[in-house]
């Protein structure tokens, strides 16, 4: 009986200790009212912090998706069916890697949110920025009509 409690202590450890760095999740959905095939021009909003240009990856997978983008800090043209913004965390496990993306298509006039992904990797199932950016903006045109 003691040796059947020992095996099962142990067992819930390594459950435990594993269980919690092995977490991923990838998300995406439209707005029903909207229709991400008429949005052909785009502005990508670059964080001022961002030092990894994260929205450059994801102007250059947008134009895969057939849009003209644009990027940068300044305030969005007046003339883009879509303001593109988006939130990345960073987390230290021996190196540096992206945590958490979140990204968001706005209406450029009232800034709802027309679309929003989301893609959420610990450090055992780390992507790369670039697998991120794609993970969350193809998961967004799953979505679509």
């Amino acid at each position: 009986m003691r040796r059947f409690l020992r095996m099962l202590a142990v067992l819930g450890a390594v459950a435990a200790l594993t269980s919690g760095c092995a977490v991923n999740r990838a998300t995406g959905s439209v707005d029903p009212s909207t229709n991400l095939s008429a949005l052909k021009t785009m502005y990508v909003k670059k964080i001022p912090d961002d030092k990894g240009a994260t929205n450059e990856l994801i102007a250059e997978k947008l134009r895969t998706k057939g849009v003209t983008v644009t990027t940068g800090e300044a305030a969005a043209p007046g003339n883009v069916d879509a303001v593109v913004t988006y939130v990345d965390k960073w987390m230290w496990d021996i190196t540096m890697y992206m945590l958490e993306l979140t990204i968001v298509i706005r209406d450029p006039k009232t800034d709802f949110p027309l679309a929003t992904g989301n893609s959420f990797h610990t450090s055992l199932t780390r992507l790369s920025p670039q697998e991120m950016v794609n993970e969350v903006i193809d998961n967004i045109y799953k979505g679509a009509k």
